[in-house]
């Protein structure tokens, strides 16, 4: 495994209205555990990890029920009303150990693999950052505000983001700013909007990010076919 330390901070101050129930999406039940502890189960293996940050809702009392809440490299903050301030408190609740790499990972992404984590790591020195993606493969079309196809959009270049993004914990946190704009829709955003541009680093498809009921049985379906990790 890469040599390299860093720490995490992990986004998980949202309520995922799109999943339609009362349960926050990270929380959802998934192959025995919940949705954010297969997402945080890959970092927390990695030997290079010095510090991980969880940003809850204020209202949060279910991390501290889980089992990673009890290692004594996790910590939580209270997060914000965006996924930027949420980004911003855990960079903060780092200090010190924000000075070196920090990847950012969404605590609804269960599928993320080991394999990803080293190929976004031998970026780690780069000083514009990386973030893991996969190229853009089906046809893209532009709706118009009836619904209907509008164009059909050139998708030559284009990439869809995953996460972790990996940065410079101090670089982040300047280009995070305020943590008010919302075009700061990733890590990646607010680099680029502070004249950065990251390295994409291919991922893996599988990584995908729990948002609507039918993407836990594919999570478990991905989680099954890896033995369970």
């Amino acid at each position: 495994m890469s040599p390299v330390a860093f720490s995490v901070v992990v986004p998980a101050a949202g309520a995922g209205a799109r999943m339609g129930g009362p349960t926050p999406k990270t929380y959802l039940p998934l192959a025995g555990r919940t949705v954010i502890e297969w997402g945080l189960a890959p970092l927390l293996a990695h030997p290079g990890l010095r510090r991980l940050v969880v940003a809850l809702a204020r209202d949060d009392d279910r991390f501290a029920e889980l089992p990673p809440a009890s290692d004594a490299r996790v910590q939580t903050v209270i997060g914000g009303a965006s996924r930027a301030a949420s980004v911003a408190a855990g960079l903060d609740a780092l200090a010190a150990d924000s000075d070196g790499p920090v990847l950012v990972h969404d605590g609804a992404r269960p599928c993320l693999s080991g394999e990803e984590i080293e190929r976004l790591l031998a970026w780690a020195s780069d000083p514009a950052g990386a973030l893991l993606a996969i190229p853009v493969r089906d046809t893209l079309k532009r709706a118009d505000a009836d619904g209907r196809v509008a164009a059909t959009e050139d998708r030559t270049g284009l990439w869809q983001a995953l996460t972790p993004q990996l940065f410079h914990g101090g670089t982040l946190r300047d280009a995070l700013g305020d943590a008010t704009d919302p075009a700061i829709t990733d890590e990646a955003s607010a680099m680029e909007r502070a004249g950065f541009a990251p390295r994409l680093v291919e991922g893996d498809p599988a990584n995908i990010k729990i948002t609507r009921p039918h993407d836990l049985p594919l999570a478990e379906a991905v989680l099954a076919m890896r033995g369970g990790q």
